[in-house]
């Protein structure tokens, strides 16, 4: 409504900008990356920025950190994690990597964990910090950080057994309080919440609480279309009235530009999707964009110099140990 009060000059202006962007955008493709060296194959795991370097976090067993330099186009390897941590998205703040919202342990039977780690890329070292609220803990949840608090929203709580919660929490990274916030429209839990425009955004994701009687994994296929964002002004939970194209749960979601990306994931078939969809914030809507080069699924994606990176993963329904890295950009460059 707003565009209604500009000046023409200012209308055709804005008009040409954003047809631009999505113009460019229809000018990206996904290429895979020739490295020098190769990571650990994982899934489940974290892959998150920090001072223009990429960091692969945790997955199924215990595994070490490995950092990648977009560059040099080389793996450097760190220390393991302290013990298994997978089902969990990543957060820097403030020079450190905070990990909260996972899970420890083996299928189907995980547990969430009970603390919050944390990761000194520079020092190399774990920490152990605050201890989450027992009624709170869940892991395979959205996460993300704005201004001074981790906010924690979905999620599981019993593995992949029952659990699936609409939870919202956060915590304050000065003081080291926790607390409850109002919960979100829909349950969900297998996805990645991402931060634009002042919101927090809920994409994807599955009810892993849905079993039948002759069909453990039917939660394969109990994915959530509904896409509900949280406005950090108004305090206020709201869901789109256009639904997410291709539901799928464990899929990359990254902003960049004026647009949030969706891609991959898992459903009810065997081999990981390739998708790709932006929803355009201006208008809050859903266009398909090419596909990925490896579909995958239980890994995060890195908006970086107006590209996404995508590393690990797995290919196929359930687990698997992607050791690939690919990169969506400008076909020009």
């Amino acid at each position: 409504m707003k565009i209604l009060y500009q000046t023409n000059v200012t209308l055709l202006l804005i008009l040409f900008f954003s047809t631009n962007t999505i113009g460019q955008l229809e000018n990206y493709t996904w290429e895979l990356i020739e490295t020098k060296t190769q990571p650990i194959g994982r899934h489940e795991n974290a892959f998150v920025e920090f001072n223009g370097k990429f960091y692969l976090i945790g997955g199924r067993g215990i595994k070490p950190v490995e950092v990648f330099d977009p560059i040099s186009n080389t793996w450097i390897r760190k220390n393991k994690t302290p013990f298994e941590i997978h089902h969990f998205q990543a957060v820097v703040y403030k020079n450190k990597i905070y990990v909260l919202g996972g899970m420890t342990g083996q299928y189907p039977n995980e547990k969430p964990l009970e603390n919050i780690w944390i990761y000194d890329p520079m020092m190399d070292v774990w920490s152990k910090s605050f201890k989450i609220p027992l009624e709170r803990q869940r892991g395979a949840s959205g996460v993300v950080i704005y201004k001074d608090f981790i906010y924690q929203v979905a999620g599981i709580k019993n593995g992949h057994t029952s659990g699936t919660v609409n939870y919202f929490d956060r915590f304050n990274l000065k003081t080291g309080d926790w607390e409850i916030l109002t919960d979100a429209p829909h349950l969900r839990d297998h996805f990645s919440a991402v931060v634009a425009e002042d919101k927090l955004f809920c994409i994807g994701g599955r009810n892993t609480s849905v079993h039948h009687k002759r069909n453990f994994t039917a939660f394969f296929g109990a994915t959530i279309s509904k896409v509900d964002y949280y406005d950090f002004k108004e305090n206020t939970w709201y869901t789109l009235e256009q639904d997410l194209p291709h539901p799928s749960a464990a899929a990359g979601v990254v902003k960049i530009e004026n647009f949030i990306i969706y891609h991959g994931g898992e459903g009810k078939h065997q081999l990981a999707y390739n998708d790709v969809f932006a929803l355009d914030l201006k208008k809050m809507e859903w266009k398909q964009l090419d596909y990925m080069k490896t579909g995958r699924h239980g890994t995060h994606s890195i908006g970086y110099n107006s590209k996404i990176y995508v590393a690990a993963g797995s290919e196929k329904q359930g687990g698997g140990a992607l050791q690939s890295i690919e990169v969506f950009k400008p076909i020009s460059n």
